[in-house]
């Protein structure tokens, strides 16, 4: 099973279908549940160019996407990785990793020698793999109301 990364419209439906089942699993997972409010509407201003940059992974490149994230900059040194997620199926090849280095790579592309990104507690997974990959905690920098934990990343040429 091989999983193609390929940059994709956040307002797409591939892209909406993708996302809805990322917050549908933050819904289940979190304590008090999860409300995206205008989120798929946002992404699809924030997360496409010249905002942004948005992927989709898709299982041998085709089908429902099994993978999504999206990468917004927030100035012209930093981008936020946004709406991260990778299907239950798929968890544990190494797609997390690849999809964030993905999203990492376009970032530096664009110029951003910075990331930053936000999580919930209950996403240990995830935090585990963003200290793996060298992200270190920082201070709140933004007002989610359901991030617990704030990280950044130095970008270096690959």
């Amino acid at each position: 099973m091989d999983v193609t990364l390929t940059r994709a419209d956040a307002g797409s439906p591939a892209a909406r279908a993708a996302m809805a089942a990322y917050f549908a699993e933050l819904d289940r997972r979190f304590v008090d549940g999860f409300d995206p409010g205008d989120a798929l509407d946002d992404a699809a201003v924030a997360l496409n160019s010249p905002a942004g940059v948005f992927l989709l992974g898709r299982l041998d490149g085709v089908g429902d996407a099994v993978a999504c994230g999206g990468v917004q900059w927030l100035d012209d040194e930093t981008a936020e990785i946004k709406r991260m997620w990778v299907h239950d199926r798929c968890r544990g090849m190494g797609l997390g990793r690849r999809l964030l280095e993905a999203l990492e790579a376009e970032a530096w592309a664009a110029g951003r020698t910075r990331v930053v990104l936000d999580t919930n507690g209950v996403l240990a997974e995830a935090i585990a793999m963003y200290g793996r990959l060298g992200y270190v905690a920082i201070e709140r920098y933004n007002d989610n109301p359901y991030a617990q934990h704030w990280f950044a990343k130095r970008l270096e040429p690959r």
